[in-house]
């Protein structure tokens, strides 16, 4: 019988649960979790705050998952991966061998080394349900909250929090908020929403240096506050992998079929760097459909079977007050750009070489799903089918040929 370890009990765990599941029903599983919380959801962490969901409904999977799937897990943090004894190590707590193992192991805040940050007494992360649970229990109506960040996890928290607090500031040095996904234009737009329900900015200036509560910023300015969220950014947990021998860039370096270069050992969500059909090389795509993707193409070739992932994309749905917005794919700088503009929102196309390349859609995403599997399939168009996708994109704007073979009958 396989003996199966899984390090990390995120999105990308219960892809690989279910992977090595869908193949092997005997084998024994375990998982090996540094939360001491059943696997849920980290994109409702801010709707925690809100009052808009709690504990139970943030569950990714109900709370008889791991038994149904004869999982044990096992909390406590890996410390140690020895591949060529095929040994996981825990800090106090045990070994545990392995015939294949996969590394869900995630990423970690970010930090720069600020001076004068250890002097500051409410200063919190926001990627974990445990970072969501400390940061509740000093909110304020009073208080006065500075993220150091204007990325997708910065502006969460502070939709999160906005009416729980006296009032926020977001600092990035970057000159636009969500700038690892949007240009300017849509960028200004999604902040002119956060704008509206009090968020204030300070883009193009960041924190450096603190003391107690308050802040110094790269402009001089001086911020005060009582309340510091720190979201500059993440990293990709590779440390175990390292030390395994495993080739390490920003993430686990992985094939198409999630291995990494040590044998039977994968890697699959977050910390690892896999195929990405957008551009036609490995990066780390930090987001939850990929990891579910990765994690069980994982777990299927760790039980024998045989999966691929090319086709993974980059890819963002996210909405604040209501305001939602959607992204995919890439923008490449020669491309064709189709713009339509309403009161309601944005809508850009990016096509290069016949095909749909990326888009930005602000406001009305409801048919993201139809361009996303443009670009994942990387769907060749015709000038009439371009035009279709351009103005109200469905099933219409393939030829009839193409529909057939789409929704599987005889071409």
């Amino acid at each position: 019988m396989a003996e199966y370890v899984i390090i990390g009990n995120g999105t990308a765990a219960v892809g690989c649960i279910e992977g090595i599941r869908s193949l092997d029903s005997e084998g024994a599983i375990t998982v090996i979790s540094a939360e001491e919380h059943h696997v849920y959801s980290r994109p409702l962490i801010s709707y925690l705050l809100e009052g808009k969901t709690d504990t139970e409904r943030m569950k990714y999977r109900p709370a008889d998952f791991y038994e149904k799937n004869n999982v044990r897990v096992v909390y406590g943090r890996a410390a140690k991966l020895d591949a060529k004894r095929q040994v996981v190590s825990l800090e106090g707590k045990g070994r545990y061998g392995y015939d294949r193992l996969c590394l869900c192991t995630g990423s970690s805040p970010f930090v720069p080394p600020f001076e004068g940050l250890e002097k500051v007494k409410n200063k919190f992360s926001f990627m974990t349900l445990d970072d969501a649970l400390a940061l509740e229990k000093v909110l304020d109506k009073k208080a006065r909250v500075l993220i150091v960040g204007a990325g997708l996890i910065g502006l969460k928290c502070a939709e999160g929090i906005a009416e729980r607090v006296g009032s926020i500031t977001v600092c990035d040095l970057a000159d636009r908020v969500l700038s690892s996904i949007l240009d300017a234009e849509c960028a200004a737009y999604m902040q002119h929403q956060l704008e509206a329900h009090g968020v204030s900015f300070m883009l193009g200036d960041t924190a450096v240096r603190f003391e107690k509560n308050k802040a110094i910023m790269k402009s001089g300015a001086e911020v005060g506050f009582d309340i510091l969220v720190l979201a500059v950014g993440v990293r990709a947990e590779t440390e175990l992998a390292a030390q395994a021998g495993c080739e390490v860039n920003r993430g686990i370096v992985t094939d198409t079929k999630m291995k990494t270069t040590v044998p039977d050992i994968y890697a699959a969500g977050d910390c690892a760097e896999g195929y990405d059909s957008s551009i036609g090389k490995n990066r780390v795509l930090a987001i939850l459909p990929n990891a579910y993707m990765q994690g069980r193409c994982a777990g299927i070739n760790m039980a024998g079977g045989s999966s691929e992932m090319t086709d993974a994309i980059p890819m963002n749905s996210i909405g604040f007050f209501g305001l939602h917005c959607a992204t995919a794919g890439a923008y490449p700088e020669d491309a064709e750009v189709c713009e339509e503009r309403s009161d309601s929102g944005i809508k850009r196309l990016y096509f290069k070489d016949s095909r749909l390349a990326g888009y930005m859609l602000i406001g009305d995403v409801n048919r993201a799903g139809i361009y996303t599997s443009l670009v994942r399939e990387r769907t060749v168009l015709d000038d009439e089918e371009k035009e279709k996708v351009k103005k109200i994109p469905s099933l219409a704007i393939f030829s009839s040929k193409n529909r057939r073979k789409k929704l599987g009958g005889v071409v």
